[in-house]
């Protein structure tokens, strides 16, 4: 069986399947964008999306994909020409041949490449997902000057080891050619992702070099975002998966599901990739965008995690077949949840809500409720306790909000009497709490209130939230015997 690469595209074509038609003949666009971080997310997500907007509108932006480290993409994609599959997994799959990576570089063994990439006047964006660590970050989100690789890199003497060292090299570099800054664009889910990139830039530009960071602080552009779309590991299934529908042989093909979005800060170069044309939605609002997607998207996940746990199912789209459960999630939603922010001018908050609920009945996406469940003392600062504030501040309900809440305290307590794992950075303040619980709902809720980590010094006192707490703990009660939500009870 053939291997994919550019040889065996007009091939491809010929049997019906969708490939990247700009990779075919001498004319391949130049390398326009440096991508740090090629991870399975990115190669679903902003890889896919500028594949599109070349398939629709062309121009030079090949990507360059750069690994700080690992050899494992640069090993699989190199041989195929940076060809890869994406399948998008529905009720049925469909396959696109994603052609917009051109190289792999390790930074580890290829620095210079890396830094000539970087530097030259083809180069008009560098994007990046990295993970909130790769920042090097400290708890304010400014640059972590303590931070063990900023230090080495600061000391000099060595090749860059840190992302931020890397990209302020390779800007010096072009202030002293003349060449304007590369448009630098977080693709990572952290808040405010494009200022704290610009800070970090800039703070250690001015370790090194005043009269860099001033040019920086005057013409670099560095736009926030979200991103978002599931993406499953690849594993060998897929890979045979691939094989079988496309009769060739791809090292590392990626799934995801059919749902992605991009949204990105309206501030970018007039000289920019069709990222509108491929379904790119700018706006001078992303963190109304990221508000929304807290709140329609994630309060809705974890609420159903909880409950669905307390319930014995097992999947995201098992709980969707509970009609009782997805009957109290539209209600949390349209009464509770919707009235609680503003959205963004550019979001249909009804068409985006149908959005994910459509995409949590997604046969082809085996999302464990489980895991969903997962660092609750984390996730509910974020996804849930902000809504309530809100709601109790504007006078709305918060009775299913605190159902959502109580289910979370129930869970804790599930794990701790089937003496079950639960992973969770509070896990041991957490399990000493459901020790103490005896079951009467007034004791068993000041337990859980009296953790200011979660719920903080205010909510916590709040005599509103208390009195709502407490009600659907006891509503709920009898589902850590049963097995099943008492849904007659819950209003």
């Amino acid at each position: 069986m053939n291997q994919l690469n550019l040889s065996v595209l007009n091939s491809l074509k010929e049997s019906g399947n969708q490939i990247p038609a700009y990779r075919i003949g001498a004319n391949k666009p130049k390398i326009g964008i440096v991508h740090i971080g090629p991870g399975a997310f990115f190669r679903g997500h902003q890889s896919w999306y500028t594949h599109t907007a070349m398939q629709k509108a062309g121009g030079d932006w090949g990507i360059s994909c750069v690994s700080m480290r690992s050899p494992g993409v640069a090993e699989a994609l190199n041989p195929q020409d940076g060809l890869y599959t994406v399948a998008v997994l529905d009720a049925e799959t469909s396959y696109e041949v994603v052609g917009s990576i051109q190289e792999v570089l390790i930074a580890k063994q290829q620095y210079s490449e890396l830094q000539a990439r970087l530097s030259s006047v083809d180069t008009k964006y560098v994007t990046m997902t990295i993970t909130e660590k790769g920042y090097c970050l400290n708890s304010e989100g400014d640059l972590d000057l303590n931070n063990p690789d900023i230090k080495q890199d600061l000391a000099g003497g060595q090749q860059a080891c840190s992302a931020i060292a890397v990209l302020v090299e390779a800007l010096a570099t072009r202030k002293a050619a003349g060449i304007a800054p590369f448009c630098a664009m977080s693709c990572d889910n952290l808040t405010d992702n494009g200022k704290k990139l610009r800070n970090a830039l800039i703070q250690y530009a001015q370790q090194k070099d005043a009269a860099l960071a001033s040019w920086l602080e005057s013409n670099l552009i560095c736009p926030c975002s979200m991103v978002d779309s599931i993406t499953p590991a690849t594993d060998d299934a897929l890979r045979e998966q691939v094989s079988v529908e496309l009769s060739i042989r791809d090292n590392w093909p990626i799934k995801r599901e059919s749902f992605v979005q991009w949204v990105v800060e309206d501030c970018l170069p007039a000289d920019k990739p069709a990222w509108k044309e491929a379904g790119v939605t700018f706006t001078t609002d992303v963190a109304g965008f990221e508000n929304a997607k807290l709140r329609l998207l994630n309060c809705p996940h974890s609420s159903m995690a909880y409950m669905g746990v307390l319930a014995e199912i097992e999947t995201v789209n098992d709980a969707m077949q509970q009609q009782p459960l997805v009957s109290f999630v539209q209600s949390m939603i349209e009464q509770e949840i919707v009235p609680s922010f503003t959205a963004p001018k550019e979001l249909d908050v009804s068409a985006y809500s149908a959005d994910i609920l459509k995409r949590f009945r997604n046969p082809a996406i085996r999302h464990l409720l489980n895991q969903i469940a997962w660092d609750g003392s984390q996730k509910l600062p974020m996804r849930i306790l902000p809504i309530i504030q809100q709601n109790i501040k504007d006078g709305n309900p918060i009775q299913k909000l605190s159902t959502a809440i109580a289910a979370w305290c129930l869970f804790i307590r599930k794990r701790f009497i089937e003496k079950q794992e639960l992973v969770d950075p509070l896990s041991e303040s957490l399990f000493a709490i459901a020790k103490q619980c005896n079951g009467n709902a007034e004791s068993d809720v000041a337990l859980f209130l009296s953790l200011e980590d979660v719920f903080g010094k205010n909510l916590s006192k709040d005599p509103a939230f208390t009195k709502a707490l407490t009600a659907s703990y006891k509503n709920l009660l009898p589902a850590l015997n049963s097995k099943s939500i008492p849904w007659d009870t819950l209003g």
